[in-house]
């Protein structure tokens, strides 16, 4: 089968003396769709910037292809690795295009300045493919919530990652924007073999979109594997702490995550 795209052992880390995530241990697959889950606090995002090499471990260790990703220099890590993170409420100062290129930095040589040929032609690929080429001359200011987030996602595939996360990437959507993101992140997979692990409030978008999910709880990993194992009723009124109906979709075997009106009564 190969080494894993990504190996966690034995995770420990946080903020300071604030331990956030304990004995998190984990393996995602070259090509896998993993969804993170879990309530609030968790330790979802901290687990992204783990990854990402923002945090280093107080315990443990994160592999990346077999090499420990706390050892790697930023940039070759930025070559392998694109986030997409929750879009800030203040745009860049850029027009689409511009903040597109900026996912080919990690790829310049040393003493380079400015986009080549090449950088233009994978930033207006990844336009295309996000669906906002058309819009590439206006400023990122100038964008709707949706908008904006598929040109965070087209500036990550610029940098033409082999493990793409996103941190809550329909947060804030209406449905047709979150549909169309979570059908362009299974495209990539599909089509491109990317792998993808992403951070996501809905269990239901989790439970349709995704192969397997991980489950936390209070920095622990709660429970791993294929949705219809880890969205079970009782696991997740436990964790979530709230009364809801699980729902199979026809032919699929897909979970569908529906609260249960009254639950404070």
């Amino acid at each position: 089968m190969g080494r894993p795209m990504l190996e966690i052992k034995g995770l420990s880390c946080g903020y300071g003396k604030r331990i956030v995530l304990h004995g998190v241990s984990f393996q995602i697959k070259r090509g896998e769709f993993v969804g993170i889950i879990g309530p609030n606090g968790s330790g979802k995002t901290t687990l992204l910037r783990a990854i990402d090499g923002l945090l280093h471990p107080s315990e443990g260790t994160i592999f990346l292809e077999g090499r420990r990703i706390h050892q790697m220099a930023r940039r070759s890590l930025a070559q392998k690795v694109a986030v997409v993170t929750q879009s800030p409420e203040a745009a860049p100062p850029f027009s689409i295009e511009e903040f597109v290129l900026l996912g080919r930095i990690p790829h310049w040589g040393r003493f380079q300045l400015l986009e080549t040929e090449g950088d233009l032609t994978i930033a207006e690929q990844a336009m295309v493919l996000t669906g906002i080429a058309s819009l590439q001359e206006r400023r990122m200011g100038e964008l709707s919530g949706g908008e904006r987030q598929l040109a965070f996602l087209a500036r990550a595939l610029a940098q033409e990652p082999r493990l793409l996360l996103l941190d809550e990437p329909t947060a804030h959507l209406d449905i047709g924007h979150q549909v169309q993101i979570m059908d362009l992140l299974r495209q990539l997979n599909r089509e491109q073999s990317l792998t993808i692990a992403v951070v996501l409030h809905d269990l239901t978008l989790a439970g349709l979109y995704c192969e397997r999910l991980i489950l936390l709880h209070r920095g622990r990993l709660r429970k791993i594997g294929p949705p219809q194992r880890v969205l079970m009723k009782g696991v997740i009124e436990e964790v979530y702490q709230t009364r809801v109906r699980v729902m199979q979709t026809p032919g699929m075997g897909r979970s569908i995550i529906l609260p249960i009106a009254g639950n404070g009564s």
